[in-house]
């Protein structure tokens, strides 16, 4: 379906460029990987349609003219920009736990992305909002590994469901160019995406109960009770620092011997959602007895337990997960 343009008043643009502003957020995040550079290009974005809006003929969908200028303007950002890891795609775990910690504030870490940004919460389903899956930490993730116009292939054809056609004009080369940078893309998210059966969730019954004894865990401090609902192979990273590992065993070691809090109540964990997924902002006591934002952590929940945590030492992503810096006082649970 074509979009005919009659009027071309700001008001009329708004009211039908508007309704995808969250699937144009979302196809900005997968292709940047940055919450904050991807809101930047959305912008970007936008005001390069306004400016356009009047030459746009309705050929294509509105839809599809948005996400060409979108893309565009993606990969013009990453050409000065490098891929955003996770500590896992940067070498293997730490052999010890108990060790210094490796930072490296000024690598440009993957972030999450708050699932009401991007339409992962299913809050309006009168619009075309973006899978669960299409914004999952791993996935997003694994895309860094691809060159960029890679990268936006694999998202315009299987994320997006463009036509091979389609996405050959919006990156002005041939169709079987594209289904050439298709097949590259499949092959190298397969390398390192992990299995299907590596991510089977609970049901949401087991889910929530698997969930508050997690919130329990860490509010008592209470390590064996963490290692418990933990998968046996299950990961914990922790931008920006370099040091991961692996195996329920290891990650209590390293919560143990790095983790400054000292006894319950030391610890108040808060929920959200990011990419899809459950998240909790965790608080960390201060000395006067306040709450103050720590860490960021987002699960990956799956029937054998929490099979990976991704903990953002980034406390500038709170205010963007609409989280306080500051905790308000609970009663202690």
């Amino acid at each position: 379906m074509t979009t005919v343009v009659n009027d071309t008043s700001e008001e009329t643009f708004s009211a039908l460029a508007d309704p995808y502003r969250r699937e144009i957020m979302a196809h900005c995040y997968r292709m940047l990987g940055s919450v904050h550079d991807a809101e930047d290009l959305v912008q970007e974005t936008y005001l390069r349609a306004w400016r356009a809006y009047e030459r746009f003929e309705g050929r294509s969908s509105l839809r599809t003219w948005l996400h060409r200028i979108a893309t565009t303007a993606c990969l013009t950002a990453l050409e000065s920009r490098g891929r955003r890891p996770l500590p896992t795609g940067l070498g293997g775990p730490t052999p010890d736990p108990e060790g210094e910690l490796v930072e490296r504030s000024e690598v440009p870490w993957l972030e999450p992305v708050p699932d009401s940004v991007v339409g992962a919460d299913g809050s309006d389903p009168g619009t075309v909002v973006v899978a669960r899956e299409s914004v999952r930490l791993a996935f997003v993730a694994a895309l860094q590994h691809l060159p960029p116009r890679q990268r936006a292939v694999l998202v315009l054809r299987d994320v997006l469901r463009f036509r091979a056609a389609e996405v050959a004009e919006a990156l002005d080369t041939s169709t079987a160019a594209v289904n050439s940078l298709l097949q590259r893309a499949r092959a190298e998210i397969g390398n390192v995406m992990p299995s299907e059966d590596e991510v089977t969730e609970p049901d949401e019954r087991e889910r929530r109960e698997l969930l508050d004894r997690y919130v329990a865990a860490f509010e008592n401090y209470d390590v064996a009770a963490m290692v418990e609902l933990f998968s046996s192979e299950a990961v914990w990273e922790m931008p920006p620092f370099l040091t991961w590992t692996r195996g329920a065993e290891n990650i209590g070691r390293l919560i143990a011997a790095q983790c400054p809090a000292q006894g319950p109540g030391d610890q108040l964990l808060i929920p959200t959602t990011a990419n899809g997924q459950p998240a909790f902002g965790l608080y960390m006591r201060d000395e006067n007895g306040e709450h103050q934002a720590f860490h960021l952590q987002v699960l990956t929940v799956t029937r054998e337990g929490v099979s990976h945590v991704a903990a953002f030492f980034d406390t500038r992503l709170f205010p963007t997960f609409g989280l306080p810096m500051t905790a308000p006082v609970v009663p202690r649970r």
